[in-house]
């Protein structure tokens, strides 16, 4: 398994990914500080923690917007596993961005 890091809002973090997938990850990473960046454009740097949060929220947004014109999608069996990979990925965010606060 490789490991890539991704800088968020000034701040590195080491990601595990497949082997092969650092180049998406980074690129992914970039579009979720271009959100986060827009956030504090307009909001003022309002900490990391709520930054991450608001720049998922508006990415989820524009996600179901996508897919299923403003409904949220229903998870299939295969993206069950996934949502709950992203969920984790999300708390342990959430729980270092405390730390980092702190």
């Amino acid at each position: 398994m490789a490991q890539v890091t991704v800088q968020i809002n000034g701040r590195n973090y080491q990601v595990a990914c497949g082997d092969g997938e650092q180049e998406r990850i980074s690129g992914l990473a970039a579009f979720v500080d271009g959100k986060v960046q827009e956030l504090v454009g307009s909001l003022g740097n309002i900490g990391d923690q709520r930054l991450l949060v608001m720049a998922s929220l508006l990415l989820a947004d524009e996600l179901w917007e996508q897919r299923e014109g403003g409904a949220p999608p229903k998870p299939a069996n295969g993206e069950a596993k996934s949502a709950a990979a992203i969920e984790a990925l999300a708390d342990r965010l959430d729980q270092i961005a405390s730390r980092l606060e702190a």
